[in-house]
């Protein structure tokens, strides 16, 4: 019943919430996030279980449809078991994200997390088994893509399936689930852009971006990655840009002034660096010199420098998703111009628009190719408002919001003439 449904899944906040500071370490400790951040993802966590469950007990079941000579209404049902392959760059955050709305809907959940970070999504499952969640609610398999990530998107019992990952492992999930006809939910990155007018307040901006490209070392999928600066400021942008990622602390996750940790693994360190040589081969300039970082006491982490590059938008580091703190810097002379090259790409989850004239932000923001337009500031989710990306970055309808819910519903019509 949906009464009980909602009073486990308050319990399992709060349970998250008691145990917030250990979940925590957890996840800094198991994909190398600052203590801060993974903070904040627990927050969201909590946040989210509480907004779908709200949500879920506003909503009626039966809505009556005003139809002129016939008696209508639609009756909503759970649809059953729903599949969420989980990525290792916000594990417990999209945990909660995919379970808060399917859950509140009634529905059950097989959570496979990325092999690299299962410990907090483990820790979840633990808890509801503490709290008095029925067996089989929250189902947790760990292993690795190639195996229990095909098994589960093969399995014609699903219902619904979530993926967030790399195009080409959502290009994978999304065969497998079409040979049984089940609806997929697609979540693949990102190469956001942000176009910044010369109006701006440049030390604000350059701030807030840099911020932003080192925030989890820049393992974010709506990142802004391609920077591309109004002509008349690109010199005094860039040089305030790379005067401030001088000053970022890179360290031990869990270090008091660390603002940037390590890369989640050695794949992922060689694949940022990787994407610096190719994009300098390609002739890329490098403004900001990026590489490996070696961090006293944290000998053999996975860290690098944040890296700024310029040139032609065309170089493969200007084109490709790369997940690390490297942006791509290019000039741009009017605000056309801006709009177009923020939309010259496969990609389409989120970009920003920084200028003083709120008129012109909106403006902008309203033609981007995307499912995300911010404006003076960037990766901004907000519950209540669709977080989705168009393109190759994605479909199947948006996050942390009221069509997230209705997503986890099926819908019979009843109608009788009268």
């Amino acid at each position: 019943p949906a009464n009980e449904r909602g009073v486990l899944l308050m319990r399992l906040a709060d349970a998250v919430e008691q145990h917030k500071l250990i979940i925590t370490q957890i996840e800094s400790l198991d994909c190398g996030k600052i203590a801060a951040q993974a903070d904040e993802d627990v927050q969201n966590f909590i946040d989210t279980i509480r907004y779908f469950c709200s949500l879920a007990q506003g909503l009626s079941l039966d809505t009556a449809i005003p139809v002129a000579g016939h008696e209508a209404s639609v009756v909503r049902h759970a649809w059953g078991p729903c599949g969420f392959i989980v990525p290792w760059n916000f594990p417990f955050l999209l945990c909660g994200w995919g379970i808060g709305p399917a859950m509140a809907a009634g529905n059950t959940c097989v959570v496979k997390p990325a092999e690299d970070t299962p410990l907090s999504t483990l820790y979840v499952a633990h808890l509801a088994k503490e709290i008095g969640i029925p067996d089989g609610v929250i189902n947790v398999i760990p292993g690795v893509g190639e195996v229990t990530g095909a098994a589960l998107s093969r399995n014609p019992n699903l219902c619904r399936m979530s993926f967030t990952g790399s195009p080409e492992v959502g290009r994978m999930v999304a065969r497998d689930c079409g040979q049984n006809l089940i609806p997929v939910k697609l979540e693949l990155g990102g190469k956001g852009a942000a176009v910044i007018f010369d109006d701006v307040d440049i030390p604000e901006a350059a701030d807030k971006l840099a911020q932003a490209i080192t925030f989890h070392t820049g393992q974010v999928c709506c990142d802004a990655t391609r920077w591309l600066v109004q002509k008349s400021i690109y010199d005094d942008f860039v040089n305030a840009a790379v005067e401030r990622l001088k000053t970022v602390q890179i360290g031990h996750p869990l270090g008091q002034a660390t603002q940037m940790g390590p890369v989640v693994s050695d794949t992922q360190h060689k694949r940022v660096l990787g994407y610096l040589e190719k994009g300098a081969a390609g002739g890329a300039e490098t403004v900001l010199q990026g590489g490996a970082a070696q961090i006293e006491g944290c000998e053999g982490g996975h860290y690098v420098k944040p890296a700024l590059l310029a040139g032609s938008l065309d170089n493969v580091a200007a084109r490709e998703e790369i997940f690390g703190p490297v942006a791509y810097l290019a000039p741009f002379n009017d605000e056309s111009e801006g709009i177009r090259l923020a939309n010259d790409t496969d990609y389409g989850l989120a970009n920003s628009v920084w200028s003083s004239d709120l008129a012109r932000c909106k403006r902008v923001a309203s033609q981007f190719e995307a499912g995300n337009g911010w404006i003076n500031s960037h990766n901004v989710v907000v519950h209540g408002v669709p977080y989705a990306g168009v393109k190759k970055s994605g479909m199947g309808g948006g996050v942390v919001s009221l069509e997230t819910l209705l997503d986890y519903y099926r819908n019979t019509s009843v109608i009788r003439p009268l």
